[in-house]
């Protein structure tokens, strides 16, 4: 039997689509090695998204909309959409290569 994630319909698609650019924009090849030193700099593990979102990490790479942050976006989503974003985020910081991952261990160590 092969697992499969049920849908759960997005509420807020707009702000839902601009935090997850930014997501995507961070864990891009161009940029994935800066958000990880951002993270490291921060002292913060790299599956703290609260602290991630606290710090400005994702707005580093220019995915989000002047003016507006990565927090407030998190923010202005229901429950239902929130927790679809953190799982999103969690499952692209597993998708970096096991190269990133040796260099930036620190950071992805649960303790």
């Amino acid at each position: 039997m092969v697992f499969e994630q049920a849908t759960i319909k997005i509420e807020r698609e707009q702000e839902f689509a601009g935090l997850k650019a930014a997501i995507i924009g961070a864990f891009s090849s161009g940029s994935v090695q800066k958000f990880l030193k951002g993270v490291a700099s921060a002292g913060i593990r790299v599956r703290d998204f609260d602290s991630v979102l606290a710090k400005r990490l994702l707005e580093q790479n220019g995915s989000i909309e002047k003016g507006r942050s990565a927090k407030a976006l998190y923010d202005s989503l229901t429950l239902t959409d929130q927790a679809q974003m953190k799982e999103f985020y969690l499952s692209k910081i597993e998708e970096v290569g096991p190269e990133l991952r040796a260099k930036f261990q620190k950071i992805y160590q649960y303790y």
